[in-house]
């Protein structure tokens, strides 16, 4: 291989590389911005059950849970790229899957339907940023 040819496959993989951080935060970033605007700004106790009673969820654990879900779907991602040859379907697919479960968490622990409502968009909104976003424009063919 030639120093461009080297130059050039590095410059493309630091670039996607960059594309799925930034889309990981961005995900975090939204369902932060959906904390922001129902608790703080719209007054909703945003709350889960834990065991007798209940837990109120700060930024914190939003953009904690946000970031684990976003370095997960990358790990997975990873993993299909270096094992199949068409990866962003399959990819796709299970992470609809997994969203999808994700959901009965928020309507089953959330408290009030404010924080039920809540919690689900957060849940869409990184999962959508997740499944659409992750693969990137070079991926989808």
């Amino acid at each position: 291989m030639t120093n461009a040819i080297k130059h050039l496959d590095l410059t493309r993989t630091t670039a996607r590389r960059t594309g799925r951080a930034l889309t990981v935060i961005a995900a975090a970033a939204g369902a932060l911005l959906l904390w922001a605007v129902n608790d703080p700004w719209g007054g909703n106790d945003l709350a889960v059950r834990q065991g007798d009673g209940a837990r109120h969820l700060g930024p914190a654990a939003v953009v904690v849970a946000a970031l684990i879900a976003g370095l997960a779907a990358w790990g997975l991602l990873a993993l299909l790229e270096r094992t199949i040859r068409r990866p962003v379907l399959p990819y796709r697919i299970i992470a609809a899957i997994v969203l999808i479960l994700s959901l009965v968490a928020p309507l089953g622990s959330g408290v009030g339907t404010s924080s039920r409502l809540a919690l689900l968009g957060m849940h869409l909104t990184v999962g959508a940023a997740l499944i659409i976003g992750l693969p990137g424009r070079q991926n989808c063919r």
